[in-house]
Order: structure tokens, then sequence, then C-alpha cells
């Protein structure tokens, strides 16, 4: 049995959220503007831990 759906994990996206939105603030400090880094570095990294971090098989 062979399964089809492509793997998806919900907590990847929750950490890759968290760790997104840190490291934009640490990043975005050095740059004067905290908001905007955090918002793009949550989703980039959440929406590639959510593709990238396979689920339970």
């Amino acid at each position: 049995m062979t399964n089809s759906a492509p793997s998806r994990n919900g907590r990847g996206l929750f950490v890759g959220i968290l760790l997104g939105a840190v490291l934009g603030l640490i990043l975005g400090g050095y740059f004067g503007n905290r908001l905007i880094p955090a918002l793009i570095g949550a989703v980039v990294l959440g929406a590639a831990m959510y593709r990238i971090n396979p689920g339970r098989k």
C-alpha cells in the first residue's frame, strides 16, 4: 500500500513560525525595524518547515 498523500506536519508549521519570528526579531533589531522581518521570517520558515519536515509515517 502506498500513501499518495503528501507528507505535511502541523507541528513543523508551528515550530517554523516560532523560530522564524524569533530570528526575524533578532535580525530585525540590527536594522531598526522588528515587525516586518519577524513576519517575513515566520511566513518563510513556517512554510519551509511545513513542506520539508515530514510528519508521522
